[in-house]
């Protein structure tokens, strides 16, 4: 199985989705110049701001879906949109965040909303409920591209690992990660968490993620690309751009069988005890 190039877009993405739209285009037509044959976008990649619920839009009908489409069509490569606000005919006011994986072919094939809402109460009695303003989605997603199955995921999700390894039981050997991971937990455990997701799973991981400062707080940046031994093959630097990585499916087999930690696993026993609680 040949290797392929994939890229991860990093971006400062604000309230003006016509200003980011095209930055973004602009991002992916450098990745497919330098050789990508798979393009990740970030999180929320057309608009940050708080109107989200009146700038969701529905998928693949909507603008912004419709323009990746047509790029990704033209430029003949896989292109996940980040994510953006869906639009949920159920609840308007909560629309979903979403992620999409178009083919070559200007194709949806493929589309997943987060599952995960950052819901808190701090010490202090600072609470912040993401559930308010964003419905969370109701199912895993993994898709078959042309080299092998990859599963999807979004920023505050890759705290959950049971989630990854059911994408990783189910086949996937690529996670792709959009994120608008925030600087003041981003400096302590996004890479951590990356590298571990990976090196649990024996999959690499694209994560494109957001810099620079939201309404809400301060995004990271250093949007990474990891192999399935959990080396961090590129890493983005401090301004919004393009990381590029080679991707083998074939060291994905070497990994796993000098590992074998998916083979050695004990399903048999793994079920909460709640008597032993």
């Amino acid at each position: 199985m040949t290797s392929f190039i994939a890229a991860a877009i990093q971006m400062d993405s604000q309230d003006d989705k016509r200003a980011n739209l095209a930055a973004a285009e602009g991002y992916i037509r450098e990745a497919a110049a330098g050789g990508a044959q798979l393009v990740v976008l970030p999180e929320s990649m057309n608009y940050i701001g708080r109107d989200i619920a009146g700038q969701a839009e529905p998928i693949p009908q909507g603008p912004t879906c419709t323009r990746l489409s047509a790029l990704a069509r033209e430029l003949k490569i896989w292109l996940q949109g980040g994510s953006i606000y869906e639009t949920n005919p159920e609840d308007p006011a909560r629309p979903f965040n979403t992620t999409f994986l178009i083919d070559p072919e200007g194709q949806l094939v493929a589309k997943y909303s987060k599952l995960h809402p950052f819901d808190v109460v701090l010490p202090n009695g600072v609470t912040s409920r993401e559930s308010d303003r964003v419905a969370p989605g109701h199912a895993v997603v993994t898709v078959d591209t042309e080299w092998f199955r990859a599963g999807m995921a979004i920023c505050y999700d890759i705290r959950f690992p049971e989630m990854f390894r059911l994408m990783a039981l189910e086949g996937a050997k690529l996670f792709l990660v959009p994120a608008n991971f925030t600087v003041n937990t981003g400096k302590d455990h996004w890479e951590i968490l990356l590298r571990a997701r990976a090196i649990e799973n024996e999959c690499y991981v694209v994560a494109a993620n957001q810099m620079g400062k939201k309404p809400r707080f301060t995004a990271y940046g250093n949007s990474m690309i990891i192999d399935p031994w959990g080396t961090v093959i590129a890493r983005s630097s401090d301004k919004p751009g393009i990381i590029l990585a080679e991707i083998d499916p074939e060291y994905v087999t070497r990994v796993r069988q000098s590992t074998f930690t998916l083979d050695n696993r004990r399903p048999d026993v793994y079920e909460l005890n709640k008597k032993r609680l």
